[in-house]
């Protein structure tokens, strides 16, 4: 392993100075899918910036309307909160199917968004319920916010600092996951509003994407029997060594009436 420098700053504004003043510098949250990277040597930063102290971005709040959720908030968190659980608790399941209890124990949920990983769970819900990514400059649209694999709109020296959620009437999410690392193969959150319903898929592709043909089938009878005919173009979709295209398409619906069902149940 490369040696590397390491800070940890206290401030929000010292952080975002560091990441846009050392070059090829990255930062840390939980740690979970850099660390292992760094290991592999697949990554080789300059400088590791630790957002652990930065301890205004963890906790999660509410104010009817939406959901607020601090950036360094662990996934177990999410996953034991009686408010999620209350109010959305497709994303309380969400956050209690990720990975192993050690990783739910440290990794965060602004991290996970952040890296946007095509078969990371939190993409298909921050997509899928329309959420709102708060950063140390702006708000960003979710629909504007993940660009494809690995990639997504935050600028340099922005920083995650928390996510917003609406409320919705009911979510629901279900993924057949990669048995070894618990990665989803193809997971799909479905979130129904007063004006409409929106369907996420992660895991299937290069990047999270929605699906219109099953949100427009959806709005009009908000029952799996909806989209059980609905059949998904390969074309984008990813073959590897855990499935082939074909079969990843054929899991977005049985998923997506899975999900629906959850959000129903």
């Amino acid at each position: 392993m490369k040696p590397f420098a390491y800070h940890q700053p206290a401030r929000i504004p010292d952080a975002a100075k560091l990441l846009t003043s050392i070059e090829d510098s990255k930062l840390v949250a939980g740690g979970m899918t850099l660390i292992p990277t760094i290991k592999q040597r697949l990554a080789n930063p300059a400088a590791l910036i630790d957002l652990s102290k930065l301890g205004n971005l963890s906790g999660i709040t509410d104010d009817g309307a939406t959901v607020t959720i601090g950036a360094m908030t662990p996934h177990a968190v999410v996953a034991a909160s009686e408010l999620v659980q209350t109010k959305i608790p497709g994303l309380s399941a969400l956050a209690s199917m990720i990975g192993d209890p050690a990783v739910r124990s440290r990794g965060t949920i602004g991290g996970s968004v952040a890296n946007n990983d095509p078969a990371a769970d939190y993409p298909a819900g921050v997509l899928g319920l329309g959420a709102t990514i708060v950063t140390s400059t702006r708000q960003i649209a979710a629909d504007k916010f993940f660009l494809g694999l690995f990639e997504t709109a935050l600028e340099s020296g922005e920083i995650i600092t928390a996510i917003r959620f609406p409320v919705p009437l009911k979510a629901g999410y279900a993924k057949f996951k990669a048995p070894a690392s618990r990665y989803a193969l193809v997971g799909v959150f479905v979130a129904k509003f007063a004006d409409g319903v929106r369907v996420a898929v992660t895991g299937a592709g290069p990047g999270v994407f929605r699906v219109p043909p099953m949100e427009a089938s959806l709005s009009e009878n908000f029952d799996p029997t909806a989209v059980a005919a609905i059949r998904i173009d390969t074309d984008g979709l990813t073959s590897d060594i855990h499935a082939e295209a074909d079969y990843r398409a054929h899991l977005v619906t049985v998923m997506a009436k899975r999900a629906v069902e959850a959000a129903l149940s």
